[in-house]
């Protein structure tokens, strides 16, 4: 008994770790992100082309995760049919040419807190992308549905609070004492209203492209179900040659591609192993099996992290709208994920009662197939032809009758 019960909560325990893993995993990509915005809004005000930057960003990627993908996924390895060149040529296209490269103008013009406010229309977008290409199936009549329509209109309204209100500054704890000499990624004084709606655009097909990378990529993973090492290591790949030939046609001058051992690498070097290699590989995981809503809903989370990494490491100012837009946010992401996991619970409560009946289908199919054979085997019986068996008898011997005595 004691035995059974501790099977029991280790069974439960087990279950319990799995079904964290895919949260515990999209939170920690939030804080890779968030990183990701602040070193690389630092190395953008130091004069580095956001070009170069996307090339070495996938150069690093790829440098990093091929030889996984080499030796990890060497057995079966799908072949590259032209369909899938195709995806994995417009994948490149979308994720490290057109939204990194628009993302990174946008994130010069702007400021990450601001960046990141924008990106979170992200999961709006992607909840309507996936429901044209039935990927999400919507019922109105249903509260889960209802429940998560309102949870994305809440996210995206709390992210535009933060964007068009400020309001009074709040004054944190940890800000209070922090002077720094200079700040690269608050330094927005010099910005006109001109260059901060062109970065808001910029943001915005950003936004837009990263949402169709999502969509994609889940259907290129039906091909690379098992591979999905060897599908981002052709991505990265793929995306930069891809960024290298639109360098060449945007920047002209050879000094753009210097670069040292300073903050340019460590951005192209924490962009590529972090948010390039690792991202695209767990979030290729996560949508295997909760779908892309589920990825795209946590971004909002990046959003809150940058402002507090913000306001702790640089002191950044946090006004009372970007407190009261975070509340929104989480929760519009905790409506989100309430009626993803009720849907999901749903599906696994109609597949279990599936389950029985099918097998009492396949019950009844055999006793029947059984009986037919029985049947048939019965009149094959009455089919078989008779044969008379006589026995052979002794020349020497005479029938007797029974009171006739033999001498």
């Amino acid at each position: 008994m004691i035995l059974s019960e501790k099977m029991q909560q280790q069974r439960s325990c087990n279950t319990f770790l799995n079904n964290c893993k895919p949260y515990f995993a999209m939170i920690s990509l939030q804080f890779g992100y968030a990183g990701m915005n602040i070193i690389t809004k630092v190395s953008l005000n130091r004069g580095m082309s956001h070009y170069v930057l996307v090339v070495y960003r996938h150069a690093f990627a790829t440098a990093v995760i091929a030889p996984f993908a080499i030796f990890l996924e060497r057995k079966a390895r799908p072949k590259i049919t032209f369909p899938i060149f195709m995806q994995i040529f417009i994948l490149g296209l979308l994720g490290p040419v057109i939204d990194q490269n628009f993302y990174y103008a946008g994130l010069k013009y702007t400021s990450p807190t601001f960046s990141c406010a924008m990106s979170n229309m992200l999961s709006a977008m992607t909840f309507i992308m996936a429901v044209i290409f039935r990927m999400e199936k919507i019922d109105l009549k249903k509260v889960i549905y209802q429940v998560k329509i309102v949870g994305t209109i809440v996210t995206v309204g709390g992210a535009m609070l933060m964007t068009l209100y400020k309001g009074p500054v709040v004054e944190m704890v940890w800000s209070k004492h922090v002077h720094p000499r200079k700040s690269y990624v608050t330094d927005t004084t010099g910005t006109t209203d001109k260059d901060w709606f062109k970065g808001s655009i910029f943001l915005i097909i950003a936004t837009f492209a990263w949402a169709s990378l999502f969509i994609l990529q889940k259907a290129a993973l039906k091909h690379y179900e098992k591979h999905q090492l060897t599908l981002t290591t052709w991505v990265c790949f793929m995306g930069t040659l891809q960024a290298i030939a639109v360098t060449l046609v945007m920047e002209h001058k050879t000094s753009v591609w210097s670069i040292g051992w300073d903050m340019n690498l460590l951005a192209a070097a924490y962009a590529g192993i972090v948010t390039s290699s690792i991202s695209y590989y767990v979030q290729g995981l996560v949508m295997k099996t909760k779908g892309p809503v589920f990825a795209t809903a946590f971004s909002p989370l990046m959003m809150i992290i940058v402002a507090i990494m913000g306001s702790f490491i640089l002191a950044e100012k946090i006004f009372l709208g970007g407190v009261v837009g975070s509340v929104l946010i989480i929760a519009g992401l905790y409506s989100v994920l309430w009626g993803k996991y009720r849907e999901e619970k749903s599906r696994k409560e109609e597949k279990a009662t599936e389950i029985p009946q099918t097998m009492m289908i396949k019950d009844a199919q055999l006793n029947d197939a059984f009986a037919l054979k029985t049947i048939e085997a019965g009149k094959e019986a009455d089919k078989l032809p008779s044969i008379a068996i006589t026995l052979p008898i002794s020349a020497d011997t005479t029938p007797t009758k029974p009171n006739q005595e033999q001498p």
